[in-house]
């Protein structure tokens, strides 16, 4: 069977109406179709050139099968396993008895999405005491590269979305088990059957598969990868989530991802919820809102189900991992800390960093892009010996839109480097390295979430943050990897935000936030533990700021401010609480390539 592929790229897939929050969108374009395709005489086979797979298939000499592969679960709690739809694309040639890998993409938006309202966050904070599936073949627009270099093409509705049966949970369990059955599928592991029931071999496929995906779509490769599955070869997740914890809160504080005040996994789970059957999930999803906890937000038991780092033992795949430097919706940490997991249990893996925000690489640098994940892909997928494993692990875009090849990330030779701040932080107090000495000094301010974190740190002056500044510096300073908040704080009131920031200033005054990180006091010794504050009691509060890799230029100024609620992040709660903040007992730890004594020399510290 031949059938024309579809050029269009379906923006349900990525994007979010207006009306609804965005949060896990992904930027969509299109990729040229292949120029080169195999005669009539050509033996079926890929080919490949320099350790990569050439297009010599043409993408719209395809098979498109669909089918439901049962998973075990059900989440639906009708007494039946849940079902995933899957829709299948692969090269004609594997009519012919050519057996072929698969790029596998899963994903909650195949059918789009439902109107849904954000919680309010302007609110006190807490004190203890659609249609049944696509309309149309999905297609993506990686599918003609891939098809016309010898892979196969699969999509799959998450459950609850779009043709598939189950309920959505916003990064459950059953939604993992639901995508993990699709490779077991691809291996011969698990059942499927058509739409008539036929049952439904995958008899093309080779048994090895790659996920990928943007957002969403590439944190199910994280999901999948953690259980260890069978035939999942490698994963390339890309402006992915690896905690949903750290997505939806943060050191027990309720923040939102950036630009989207509100969502939560409740509101998320409502948006894909496309399934035809339209009150079966209800119970489902009114669980999710009371277990995700928007009044403490401490860690639970429904966090931790959604915490793929605890599972990164389990990981068997290689992964390529892609994130923006300027993604504030899926935040750096989601990355850096996946990362890390996967260095400590000796996975392959390769790490791309761009200066974007959330979306693909190849909208960032296209043909080195490509051909990176054609190496991978070919190596890891066809067995290809291409050195693709043994080439340095880091490609890091600079602010200059340059493009370095490193070791490993954070950068080789990053070491912490503490410096404190000075009286004066009402204006601007200075920033050192040497520690502060003599009488303890307390700097006030009060919280004001009504006001932007960019207001806050242009203000020549304000009541409402505390800013501190280095000398200009003399050298370039690099910062690779995670900065920490040491504070010693007093509160007037038994609940507040806090909030710290990394500013670059540029001799002309303009200012660009490096990074920033947020934390409730209230879980000062754990994200899982809820603690009274004692209003006027001093108490140690420590927490890491985003990662970043940053290169601060000559004459720019490293700034740290303090502040309480973040208006685009935090809750909001009334104006009003004070916070005293020891100067003396209060300290920023930033890494630095070179360290303390580079960090020395660029500010003429001695």
């Amino acid at each position: 069977m031949v059938v024309t592929t579809v050029l269009a790229v379906r923006l349900g897939a990525f994007v979010r109406s207006t009306r609804v929050s965005a949060a896990l969108a992904a930027a969509v374009v299109a990729l040229p179709l292949a120029t080169a395709t195999a005669t009539a005489d050509d033996a079926p086979g890929p080919v490949f050139r320099d350790g990569q797979a050439q297009p010599v298939f043409d993408p719209g000499d395809v098979v498109r099968d669909e089918v439901w592969v049962t998973a075990d679960v059900d989440s639906d709690r009708d007494g039946a396993d849940d079902r995933v739809h899957v829709e299948i694309v692969r090269p004609a040639a594997t009519e012919d008895g050519m057996r072929v890998p698969v790029v596998y993409q899963a994903s909650p938006y195949f059918s789009g999405g439902n109107p849904i309202t954000n919680h309010d966050v302007d609110v006190e904070l807490y004190v203890p005491t659609r249609p049944a599936g696509p309309d149309s073949p999905i297609t993506w627009h990686y599918e003609d590269y891939f098809l016309s270099r010898g892979f196969a093409v699969v999509y799959a509705e998450s459950l609850g979305t779009g043709a598939s049966t189950g309920c959505p949970t916003t990064g459950g369990e059953n939604e993992t088990i639901g995508a993990a059955s699709v490779v077991d599928w691809l291996g011969g592991r698990a059942p499927a059957h058509d739409a008539s029931g036929a049952r439904v071999e995958a008899d093309w496929s080779t048994g090895r598969t790659a996920m990928m995906g943007v957002s969403y779509n590439g944190t199910l490769p994280n999901a999948v990868a953690s259980t260890g599955v069978e035939g999942l070869e490698t994963i390339v997740p890309i402006a992915a989530i690896s905690n949903w914890y750290d997505y939806y809160r943060e050191n027990g504080a309720v923040v939102a991802p950036g630009g989207f005040q509100g969502e939560d996994a409740d509101v998320l789970a409502e948006y894909v919820y496309t399934r035809d059957d339209r009150e079966v999930c209800r119970p489902v999803i009114e669980e999710l809102a009371a277990e995700q906890d928007r009044v403490t937000g401490d860690y639970n038991a429904f966090w931790r189900e959604r915490d793929y780092l605890d599972d990164a033992h389990r990981v068997r795949a290689s992964v390529l991992a892609v994130h923006g430097l300027s993604d504030w919706n899926v935040t750096v940490s989601q990355v850096s800390e996946w990362y890390e997991a996967l260095a400590r249990h000796g996975v392959e893996r390769k790490i791309w960093l761009h200066q974007q925000g959330h979306t693909d690489p190849y909208s960032v640098r296209r043909q080195a892009w490509l051909t990176t994940l054609n190496r991978w892909f070919s190596h890891y997928l066809y067995d290809v010996d291409n050195g693709v494993e043994e080439e340095p692990r880091a490609t890091v875009q600079r602010e200059d839109g340059s493009w370095t090849e490193e070791a490993d990330w954070p950068a080789p030779g990053a070491e912490a480097a503490t410096m404190h701040p000075r009286p004066g932080g009402a204006e601007r107090g200075d920033l050192d390295v040497r520690p502060s000495r003599g009488r303890p000094v307390v700097e006030r301010f009060t919280d004001n979430a009504t006001t932007t974190v960019g207001e806050l740190v242009d203000a020549d002056s304000s009541a409402h943050r505390l800013a501190y500044a280095s000398d200009a510096a003399r050298r370039p300073v690099r910062l690779s990897g995670t900065p920490r908040v040491d504070l010693r704080v007093a509160f007037d009131r038994p609940a507040a935000n806090v909030t710290g920031v990394l500013v670059d200033r540029a001799p002309d005054g303009t200012s660009h936030v490096i990074t920033r990180g947020w934390t409730d006091p209230q879980n000062r010794h754990d994200p899982a533990r809820t603690q009274p504050i004692r209003p006027g009691v001093p108490y140690r509060v420590s927490f890491d700021l985003q990662p970043q890799d940053y290169l601060l230029s000559p004459g720019h100024r490293l700034e740290f401010v303090v502040l309480s609620s973040d208006h685009d992040f935090t809750l909001r709660p009334e104006p009003g609480t004070g916070l005293a903040v020891d100067v003396t007992r209060t300290s920023v730890t930033v890494p630095v390539v070179g360290g303390e004594p580079t960090l020395r020399a660029a500010f003429g510290w001695r």
